[in-house]
């Protein structure tokens, strides 16, 4: 296998799905040819220790100096030759791949760029869209992490099309299983879930996610399911104000409001759960790319409730292994659907047995690689 060196912005410690598809994907290489280079985090020398594979952790820019990109081009220049990289993979555009560009003009190595949907809206501002070009146009190959996500990259930048292609990201194969029963057990007695039904939402509490329409439509479907509780996990900018709007609508004994945790710890949340839920829609003219965590809510065999939005509808098949919704057209048809989840456990099921079997399936790392094979 070539050897790759990996660079983003977002890794785990950090939280984000951006982090989750980067470690996944890193993982699913062969071990002893991978290289990441990240920023450093908090928490980053504990996790970093208990990973299989080469993880640098260096600042990306100078503090005073210009251009602060430029000590990202030393540390690069450094790592390639010390470890004879062969191939560079960039999971962000800009500045990351305008260095990267230039490795590939002094050392001949290529580059391939993975596009998970915000850089798009960015590279397309008219102060980046040259810089864009200059760096798309220079790479190997650019991946997509869906079909709905290339077709707006290639409305923005269409002579990029011979060269992009779809690579999903995959979930962590243990959440195909549960944890230990007594594990669920001590959850459900912690959360006093006894006699209750569980929905879950997991997501950084942003614009766009859907939580102020959740809260608005949770008094609708208690009047059908009344021994509900809705958990959530994450954090993010929004979390004040879905608190406040929580608190509004006198659902603080419904709610269940988790924080952000360790990735590793969603399994368990993930299995606990009865529905998942996330009413994602179209905001300020970003989308959704994919949507992980409705991988990973597949995997773990639940039904998904979806708000439809980029490419949301190929993460969750609509009335296959889920429903998905436009939010602002058919309310009604959220509340319904997940009442009808909640008092049909066997439609459930067969909801929730068809994503976990489609997980199975396509969403694997091996069947993903293929869209790469050249490089590996």
């Amino acid at each position: 296998m070539k050897k790759t060196l990996i660079i983003t912005l977002e890794y785990p410690p950090q939280i984000g799905g951006i982090a989750t598809y980067a470690h996944q994907f890193s993982l699913s290489l062969e071990r002893d040819d991978v290289i990441v280079l990240a920023p450093p985090i908090k928490g980053d020398t504990e996790f970093d220790s208990q990973q299989p594979i080469n993880i640098f952790r260096r600042t990306f820019y100078y503090k005073f100096f210009w251009p602060r990109w430029l000590k990202l081009y030393v540390v690069i220049k450094k790592i390639v030759k010390t470890y004879e990289v062969d191939v560079i993979h960039l999971h962000h555009i800009l500045p990351v791949g305008y260095v990267a560009r230039m490795i590939k003009r002094k050392f001949g190595i290529p580059y391939l760029i993975f596009s998970h949907g915000t850089d798009i809206a960015y590279a397309a501002q008219k102060g980046k869209r040259k810089k864009t070009m200059l760096v798309a146009k220079g790479a190997d190959q650019i991946l997509v992490n869906s079909e709905n996500l290339k077709e707006r990259l290639l409305k923005e930048f269409p002579e990029l099309a011979e060269k992009t292609a779809v690579l999903y990201p995959c979930p962590d194969q243990a959440f195909l299983t549960g944890p230990a029963e007594e594990i669920i057990t001590s959850l459900r007695h912690q959360y006093a879930l006894e006699g209750k039904q569980v929905l879950l939402s997991v997501s950084r509490l942003d614009d766009g996610k859907g939580f102020p329409h959740l809260i608005r439509l949770l008094p609708s479907i208690l009047e059908h399911i009344p021994h509900l509780v809705w958990f959530i996990v994450g954090d993010g900018p929004k979390k004040d104000v879905i608190l406040q709007d929580i608190q509004k609508h006198n659902l603080q004994n419904v709610v269940r409001f988790i924080g952000e945790i360790p990735h590793a710890d969603l399994r368990k949340y993930y299995h606990l759960a009865d529905v998942f839920v996330l009413l994602t829609h179209p905001d300020n003219g970003k989308e959704e790319g994919l949507g992980l965590v409705f991988l990973e809510a597949a995997a773990a065999g639940l039904p998904v409730v979806a708000g439809r939005s980029g490419g949301v509808a190929e993460a969750v098949l609509h009335e296959k292994t889920g429903l998905v919704i436009n939010l602002k057209q058919d309310p009604e048809g959220i509340v319904d659907g997940i009442v009808k989840m909640l008092k049909q456990p066997a439609y459930a099921q067969t909801l929730g047995e068809a994503g976990q079997e489609r997980i199975k399936k396509q969403f694997i790392w091996k069947e993903q690689l293929k869209a790469i094979d050249r490089w590996l």
